[in-house]
């Protein structure tokens, strides 16, 4: 994984996650993957950021995500 890729400093966006380097968040990458832009396209629109930006901060959300527990994820919040 590229977590080294991906940092916290509360000086920073809140302290949100961002790819090193820049103060583009996880959250911002995720919302324009989700909304249906490209990789290429938050390339282009962020010269500062890379491809291996883009991947820290997609494993960055998978691992955020990831659970071990056995339940249902609707129990969860029980």
């Amino acid at each position: 994984m590229s977590a080294s890729l991906i940092v916290a400093n509360p000086a920073v966006m809140l302290g949100k996650p961002v790819v090193a380097g820049t103060r583009i968040t996880v959250e911002h990458i995720l919302e324009r993957l989700a909304g249906g832009d490209s990789i290429d396209d938050l390339l282009q629109s962020h010269p500062r950021l890379t491809r291996q930006g883009v991947v820290a901060a997609i494993e960055y959300a998978a691992s955020a995500v990831r659970t071990t527990r056995d339940e249902p994820i609707g129990r969860l919040a029980a």
